[in-house]
């Protein structure tokens, strides 16, 4: 995915900080937002796992800090969940006004609280997903605890929240008093996807339960077994994203219909790699892959390396070209297996080989062809194995011509639909 840092100011003329998370190329089939947890922000490493996801299936997602937290300005003890809740909306406006309103709102913890509410001010959003979400935001008080006397009498106090300090004010707790989220979750007449652990420690399943009383239909609840409160196994978050996309999309058909319709060229790749690590996002012709390197070599090995990309092109058309040839010449072959290998070797050490000195690239390929085939039959294969396109391409003369583009967004991949 492509990260784009963006900046808005909410109805206070508070400057808050966000990041634009976009899929590789391509037009967005939706655009999402994310609300985080309580004093958590938009660097919380689930909510990266969950951006990942949902833009390998095309949807674009905001994340940003609430006022006072993180990269935003302002103070948050003048914050409460109602001040939350105006920045989603504020958020929600920005995307609008710049690229297109989100479909879709998704909220972790009291994050999910807050866009339980902000729904119903974001005409937009068809879907709304919460994560780990209290049923009452008063839930949280619990986390306060004896400083909620201090703030009532004194105005403000500080605490500590996951081994950091916040100062919190009284809006905080008048609004905690004030929310009456079974009014909202009651009147939300949005889908809404529930995701809550039994092993929640901080929220219990419980609240869970509770919300999901309250909604109307459409309405469904995923239970994340195992899991804990922040989602601390990437697993569990890029599960959370997937679901996510997958379901959404049943809210979303005229933005399918779009990308349906949009002109995927034939052997047009794009590739983006970000500003840490080797994690490379590829678009090609419409679907979604990536690559890495291996971790022994300062990657993360979420992904195939280029050159195992590169043996799968070979295997992948040497597969499909055997078919096509066994399927025209109406032969029984049942399965086609190729089994790849690249390493580079010492000139010298090649027998067929022009160059003499150095190294050169030597790829090995093995077949298994399974069927009722004459020995003339599978030699006849391993002939068309050379044959195939791509395997033509590596032996032949490759012309491969660079350019540089103005620093500017990919076409298409933020444009504001009409």
């Amino acid at each position: 995915m492509q990260t784009r840092t963006v900046t808005f100011t909410n109805r206070e003329g508070i400057q808050l900080a966000g990041r634009l998370e976009l899929p590789v190329g391509g037009t967005p089939v939706a655009f999402a937002l994310f609300a985080h947890c309580f004093t958590c922000g938009q660097n919380l490493r689930a909510a990266n796992r969950i951006s990942r996801a949902l833009a390998a299936e095309g949807i674009a997602l905001l994340r940003f800090d609430f006022t006072g937290l993180g990269e935003s300005e302002g103070e948050f003890a003048d914050t409460g969940v109602s001040a939350n809740v105006d920045d989603l909306v504020a958020a929600a406006e920005f995307l609008e006004r710049e690229f297109e309103a989100p479909g879709i709102l998704i909220g972790h913890s009291l994050g999910g609280a807050a866009v339980l509410q902000a729904a119903e001010r974001i005409p937009s959003a068809k879907a709304v997903a919460t994560i780990a979400a209290p049923a009452e935001p008063a839930h949280v008080l619990h986390l306060i605890g004896d400083a909620v006397e201090q703030i009532r009498n004194e105005g403000s106090a500080e605490v500590s929240l996951a081994g950091r300090r916040f100062r919190i004010g009284r809006r905080f707790l008048d609004d905690l008093d004030q929310a009456r989220m079974d009014r909202h979750i009651a009147g939300l007449r949005r889908a809404l996807l529930l995701f809550h652990s039994p092993m929640d420690r901080i929220v219990g399943i419980d609240n869970a339960s509770h919300i999901f009383q309250q909604a109307k239909h459409p309405k469904s609840f995923i239970s994340l077994d195992k899991a804990d409160h922040l989602l601390s196994d990437d697993a569990d978050a890029e599960y959370v994203g997937r679901t996510i996309a997958a379901w959404a999309h049943k809210y979303l058909p005229a933005h399918l219909a779009e990308r349906a319709e949009e002109d995927l060229r034939d052997n047009q790749v794009t590739a983006w790699t970000g500003s840490t690590g080797y994690r490379t996002e590829i678009l090609a012709n419409g679907h979604v892959l990536a690559a890495d390197e291996p971790a022994s070599v300062g990657g993360t090995n979420t992904g195939p390396d280029p050159y195992a990309l590169l043996l799968s092109a070979l295997g992948a058309c040497t597969g499909m070209t055997l078919r096509m040839y066994a399927d025209r010449k109406q032969w029984p072959v049942e399965g086609i297996l190729v089994a790849l290998n690249h390493e580079k070797i010492h000139a010298e050490d090649c027998k067929h080989c022009e160059t003499r000195e150095g190294k050169v690239d030597s790829i090995t390929r093995r077949l298994r062809i399974e069927g009722p085939l004459s020995g003339a039959q599978l030699k006849r294969l391993v002939e068309i194995a050379d044959r195939c396109p791509v395997h033509q391409t590596l032996r032949s003369e490759v012309v491969i011509d660079t350019s540089l583009d103005a620093p500017e967004q990919p076409p298409d991949a933020t444009r504001r639909r009409p």
